[in-house]
């Protein structure tokens, strides 16, 4: 018997329950499988059955148990982390550019996790599943910096619980294009998944969920802007998505930018540069602050 528990963040926020859960374990299984499993009443949304037409939420507990399947195995790897924090129930990492957070099938390998499990043995929460334990946040694969992973259930619960009441300080370091009209403000916006493109995420949807980023001008360049941004509120892309509907897209942001770049970068210049929680055990206030990585610095030093 193999079980499977996923936390529904929101990226699959407002996804069908079949196809959410197909999207969360890939080819793995199919889609009618799953619709089979689901009409059998096998499927649990925060301990209830659910049709598969049920929509799902942010935090919504999806669990089930299946017979005669291979389960996905996630190896652990010994691959170099960048630790700025850790203790017995949480460790927060400086993730470099260009890595995944969690595996994925077709993609199980060199990620964040891997190194994770090879680090923490066995030390790491069980709530989100066989892909992604430890994992109750996220940021992009070509965002780097701060990043935490819980090491049991209690300490998931209680991070869970701070990025839920927006208590945790979450302030980013981006470079944008174009130099912004004032030197602080607020973007405020629903967010949800584009209605044309559902890869993409797009402010001001109508079913999107508010987000809330606070930023301020560092410095400012010819063409370019040096922003740091606070985010009280934790959406999927959501710094990315809220500087480019100002008109200040993220330099080197594919995704959110038709404007070309003139520097060779890797994805989009985001920086996740501190990151502050209440340590879940002993109620102390611990801040990390990740360094900006050489490929940031050497860029600010070119732009002045």
């Amino acid at each position: 018997m193999n079980k499977y528990n996923f936390l529904i963040d929101d990226i699959y926020e407002g996804e069908r329950l079949d196809k959410g859960i197909s999207l969360l374990v890939g080819d793995s299984m199919s889609r009618s499988f799953l619709q089979k499993i689901i009409k059998n009443k096998s499927v649990y949304v925060n301990g209830k059955a659910q049709k598969a037409s049920y929509i799902l939420k942010d935090g919504d507990e999806v669990g089930f148990e299946i017979e005669d399947c291979e389960a996905l195995e996630v190896i652990p790897q010994n691959i170099a982390l960048d630790i700025l924090y850790e203790d017995k129930d949480v460790i927060v990492v400086n993730k470099p550019k260009g890595m995944v957070v969690h595996p994925a099938p077709g993609h199980m390998s060199d990620t964040l996790v891997n190194a994770l499990l090879y680090h923490c043995a066995d030390s790491l929460s069980g709530i989100n599943g066989v892909l992604r334990p430890g994992i109750v946040h996220r940021i992009d694969k070509d965002t780097t910096g701060s990043i935490i992973a819980c090491k049991n259930d209690m300490a998931h619960q209680s991070i869970a619980k701070q990025l839920q009441e927006h208590s945790i300080n979450r302030r980013y370091r981006a470079i944008v294009y174009g130099n912004l009209k004032d030197d602080e403000g607020t973007i405020r916006s629903l967010i949800g998944r584009d209605e044309n493109d559902r890869k993409k995420m797009s402010a001001n949807v109508r079913h999107g969920k508010e987000a809330v980023t606070h930023y301020t001008v560092l410095k400012r360049f010819k063409d370019y802007s040096y922003i740091e941004c606070r985010l009280e509120t934790g959406r999927t892309h959501q710094i990315r998505v809220h500087m480019a509907s100002i008109g200040h897209p993220l330099l080197g942001d594919s995704t959110y930018t038709n404007r070309k770049c003139p520097f060779k970068l890797e994805g989009q210049t985001l920086h996740a540069y501190i990151l502050g929680f209440v340590q879940p055990s002993t109620g102390e206030y611990i801040e990390t602050l990740a360094p900006l990585p050489s490929y940031f610095e050497d860029l600010l030093v070119k732009l002045s």
